[in-house]
């Protein structure tokens, strides 16, 4: 009796117990032969670096370049990865979920550091929380955040946000009056910018009781798969723990996780853009 995999793979003309799935595993080792460090292959290379007798890689390759999943150079005749790879890549892509991906990786942060985790994007001018873990045993713990709208210049994750964001939205909150909620934040557009800058430079932002009192946050950004940010993560807590001193002993913590999410995004570590979004 078939099963429902048996099926599948008869209807794709490969047999389970003959050459197809063989074949199968060989064109899934040739697309593995390109790299980073070497895009481009000829028929003999892709042949060497699988174990294949240049014959059958070239077979294979043509299968592969039917399909679109490699195209091979009119000139040189060498062949790279093909663009029906990002199309594959594209309906995976299109259902991974942010708040999904980070959940699992904000907990294990919270309990790390000992305090509080939070996922935010930008929203029009704002900051919108997504996501929050509190670690446990904790008695001050900053609860409440999900669904919560911050201002951009004044807390971490909007600082993060806004570094990166395109240039006319930057203009357009420096442009705007900064309303000061403690004595800390920023409402000079000047030193606001700067602060931007120093940003972009160390790939995380600070809080330092800007937007509450006794309130400290470090946030770090979040990418997806062509590199653009597109969340902010965060640890906040009590500036009697989370105090100055710790700042960089979290900021690690925080861009470390921030760096593993992007990557389940699909976000590719030698593809890290310090510069602004483009308009």
């Amino acid at each position: 009796m078939l099963t429902g995999q048996d099926t599948l793979l008869r209807e794709a003309g490969v047999n389970k117990q003959g050459s197809g799935v063989q074949s199968l595993q060989r064109a899934i080792a040739v697309l593995r032969a390109f790299t980073v460090e070497t895009p481009e292959l000829g028929v003999t290379e892709v042949g060497r670096r699988v174990g294949l007798h240049k014959s059958t890689a070239f077979r294979l390759l043509s299968a592969l370049a039917a399909e679109g999943l490699v195209s091979q150079d009119p000139e040189t005749g060498r062949y790279r990865l093909g663009v029906g790879l990002i199309e594959l890549a594209g309906r995976v892509l299109v259902h991974i979920d942010l708040r999904q991906v980070a959940r699992r990786h904000m907990r294990p942060l919270a309990e790390k550091v000992g305090e509080t985790v939070n996922l935010a994007i930008l929203d029009g001018t704002q900051v919108l929380n997504l996501e929050q873990s509190v670690p446990r045993g904790h008695l001050v713990v900053n609860y409440g955040w999900v669904g919560r709208r911050t201002p951009l210049h004044a807390t971490s994750t909007g600082k993060v946000l806004l570094a990166w964001a395109p240039p006319s939205k930057v203009a357009a909150v420096l442009d705007s009056p900064l309303e000061a909620y403690t004595p800390n934040t920023i409402t000079d557009p000047e030193m606001l910018q700067a602060e931007l800058d120093s940003v972009l430079e160390s790939g995380y932002s600070m809080g330092h009781e800007e937007y509450e009192v006794g309130l400290n946050a470090v946030a770090a950004p979040v990418r997806d798969h062509t590199g653009q940010v597109v969340a902010a993560l965060s640890a906040s807590g009590p500036s009697y723990r989370l105090s100055a001193e710790r700042f960089e002993e979290v900021a690690r913590e925080v861009v470390a996780t921030a760096q593993a999410i992007s990557t389940e995004l699909g976000h590719l570590a030698t593809d890290v853009l310090h510069e602004p979004a483009a308009e």
